[in-house]
C-alpha cells in the first residue's frame, strides 16, 4: 500500500480526485488524498503547501493548472515549471515529490469525449461543438487554450450550462480514466508516475 497526498488548485480538482482518481489508483493499492490549496499558486505557496503536508504521506505530489499558474515567465512551459517545483521544495520532500502540471487546466481533459460533454450537461448539440474544438486542436485536449476567454473552462461556461464543481468531475467520471488517458499524453505520464510507486 502507498499513500500518496496530492495538492490540488481548487473545488474541482479535490472533488476529481476524491471521486474518479481514488477508485481507479486503490485498485493499484495506491491510495491518494486530495488537499486543496485554493488557489494562488505559485513556487513559494507550492513550498509551504507541499511541507505542510509531506509527513502524512509516502510521496506527495499536485495537480495545478498551467493556465494559473501565477509568477511564471513569458516562456514557460509545463517541463520547466515541473523542474521549478522539483527545485524549489524543501530538500526532505524533492525525493518524494511527483510534480505535475495540467495544460492547460483540468476542463481540458473533459474534451476527451465530446460525447460524454453532451451527456452530463444534458443537451445532445454539446457533443458536435466540443468536437469542433477538439478538431481546431489537433484532436488533443491538452492543447485547447489560445486566450484568456477561450481557454476550456471558459469555452465551457460560455457556450453550456457547465458549472465547474458540480460538471467538472461528474463528467471526468463519465468519461473514465482510461478514455482520458488515452488522449491526454500529459495526464497519462503523470498516471504512470504515481503508479509507479507501487512497484
Amino acid at each position: 500500500m502507498v499513500r500518496i497526498g496530492i495538492s490540488v488548485e481548487g473545488t474541482t480538482e479535490e472533488r476529481f480526485v476524491k471521486s474518479v482518481l481514488y477508485h481507479y489508483l486503490a485498485d493499484k493499492q495506491i491510495y491518494v488524498t486530495p488537499i486543496s490549496a485554493n488557489g494562488g499558486i505559485n513556487l513559494d505557496r507550492i513550498r509551504s503547501e507541499l511541507r505542510n503536508i509531506a509527513n502524512d504521506f509516502d510521496y506527495v505530489s499536485t495537480l495545478y493548472d498551467f493556465y494559473g499558474f501565477r509568477g511564471k515567465s513569458a516562456n514557460e512551459t509545463k517541463d520547466t515549471l515541473e523542474q521549478k517545483m522539483s527545485e524549489h521544495v524543501h530538500d526532505s520532500i524533492r525525493n518524494r515529490l511527483i510534480p505535475y502540471i495540467q495544460m492547460y487546466e483540468f476542463e481540458g481533459l473533459l474534451f476527451s469525449s465530446p460525447a460524454s460533454i453532451a451527456t452530463e450537461l444534458k443537451d445532445d448539440s454539446l457533443a458536435q461543438w466540443a468536437e469542433s474544438i477538439l478538431q481546431g486542436f489537433n484532436n488533443n485536449p491538452e492543447e485547447i487554450n489560445d486566450s484568456t476567454q477561450t481557454a476550456p473552462s471558459k469555452r465551457l461556461e460560455r457556450d453550456t450550462n457547465y458549472r465547474k464543481t458540480i460538471h467538472g468531475p461528474n463528467i471526468a467520471e463519465e468519461i473514465g480514466i482510461d478514455a482520458i488517458r488515452e488522449k491526454c499524453a500529459g495526464f497519462d505520464d503523470w498516471l504512470c508516475r504515481l503508479e509507479a510507486c507501487a512497484r
